[in-house]
């Protein structure tokens, strides 16, 4: 199998393999934004009497302050109509879709060429995969496309921040089809797919209970600094995106090869799936660009970035808690916080964990703060067994080889190759001793 297949094989098995998700940010319905704010699945409407009744009782809650949840409705409805009006002029753009031809995909492709710094430019594979994914795969962009609704805001926010093309924002859909919970089969994690030690030199820490590589927030920024080193190195951002594939010594070897500087006449001198990648970065583009041309319509979400908010933890506390505190839909509370592996939020020093919630929960959460912490720690007495111990991954280990061990064993354990291990401890030849001390940066977590 070779690997683009393998890459374009992954981005489909995100849909299955987070389908509960999916299910819960979309709606069958079309509503507008209004009715979506009156009947988002975690308002506070559904909440059954029975959990009233024990908030009420258990923690004795207070009411949300009334002036403050008054600017709160007043400047939702401010950015509530400003997505609408968005909403409605997309509307009005939606034509009666047409065969693609290659002039007219020539001519789209020109387009997009002529107002983003990638070079579009159009080649017979580029035609074909869009052409194959018009076929087969126009239900599993519109599903991409709902859950860029979400995500699209806070991502360019942050590469506007870095003064990144906001095209960039579809390598997400490339690398982890929008699912911050998505791991490949060697480890890498999250909407923009860091492995551990590419994660941890861009500041994204990995422990027993949080994996920031999930965070979307914090891995935003991360992929934003590291795009931004690749473009400053090759002053490309073709080949910064070649080179945030293989990695950037790859795409050296393939500009001596070439003797070009230009990624479409040094692809060929790539590594397969790279010379695949940024193809099937520029058909998402596409299919997102001129996605009413082609009837794909994103399904609706149940709800927006802008409606939600975080408050930093100042005690431990878990999912389950926060449900019978705020009576949030689990289901929810879990897509917001990807990055907490154990649904626990741990308060640890010098580390900042944040919560998200809708921001009809934050007023609770915060008016109530001091009693849900009361609560949380009350609640974690009658735990019968302990939590499990805060555990920090190094960047580096010292693996001690045990009777049975051979390189390639150590190597997929840990996500790494043979050779790398080999240069890691200056090896001239893979043979092992019984306690040699093998130092390893691993991949695998």
């Amino acid at each position: 199998m070779n690997r683009l297949f393998f890459l374009l094989l992954f981005i489909a098995t995100q849909i299955s393999n987070a389908q509960d998700e999916v299910q819960f940010i979309e709606t069958d319905t079309i509503v507008t934004k209004n009715e979506i704010l009156k009947n988002v699945k975690v308002a506070d409407s559904i909440t059954s009497k029975k959990t009233l009744t024990f908030i009420n009782e258990d923690l004795s809650l207070e009411q949300d302050n009334a002036f403050a949840k008054e600017i709160d409705a007043l400047w939702f409805k401010e950015l509530d109509n400003a997505f609408l009006d968005t909403e409605i002029q997309n509307k009005d753009s939606i034509s009666v879709s047409e065969k693609l031809t290659t002039e007219i995909l020539k001519e789209r492709l020109a387009y997009l060429n002529s107002k983003t710094p990638f070079y579009v430019e159009y080649n017979q594979q580029l035609e074909a995969i869009i052409k194959r994914f018009l076929k087969s795969r126009k239900n599993n962009y519109a599903t991409f496309m709902a859950r860029a609704k979400f995500y699209f805001p806070l991502i360019e926010e942050q590469l506007a921040k870095y003064n990144i093309p906001l095209e960039m924002k579809y390598l997400v859909v490339v690398e982890s089809a929008l699912n911050p919970l998505a791991k490949s089969p060697v480890g890498a994690t999250g909407l923009w797919q860091f492995m551990y030690q590419t994660g941890r030199q861009y500041g994204l820490k990995v422990s027993s209970y949080v994996d920031e590589r999930s965070d979307v927030l914090k891995s935003t920024e991360a992929a934003c600094k590291y795009l931004s080193k690749l473009y400053e190195i090759f002053g490309d951002w073709d080949l910064a995106l070649a080179a945030y594939n293989s990695g950037p010594g790859n795409v050296t070897k393939a500009l001596r090869r070439s003797g070009s500087k230009n990624y479409w006449n040094l692809r060929n001198f790539l590594p397969r799936e790279t010379a695949g990648y940024v193809p099937l970065f520029y058909t998402t583009m596409y299919l997102f660009e001129f996605a009413d041309k082609h009837h794909i319509k994103p399904k609706e979400i149940s709800i927006q970035y802008y409606q939600t908010d975080t408050i930093q933890i100042q005690k431990q506390i878990t999912f389950d808690q926060i449900v019978k505190a705020t009576s949030i839909d689990k289901k929810m509370l879990q897509f917001l916080n990807p990055q907490y592996k154990l649904e626990i939020i741990p308060v640890i020093k010098d580390r900042h964990y944040t919560l998200t919630l809708p921001t009809n929960y934050i007023g609770k959460f915060v008016q109530n703060e001091d009693r849900i912490y009361q609560f949380a720690e009350a609640d974690a007495l009658k735990r019968e067994k302990p939590l499990p111990k805060y555990t920090e991954l190094n960047n580096r280990i010292r693996y001690r080889v045990k009777n049975g061990d051979f390189l390639g064993k150590i190597a997929r354990r840990y996500g790494v190759s043979v050779k790398k291990i080999m240069r890691w401890n200056g090896m001239r030849n893979t043979k092992l001793r019984i306690g040699q001390r093998l130092i390893i940066y691993p991949r695998r977590f």
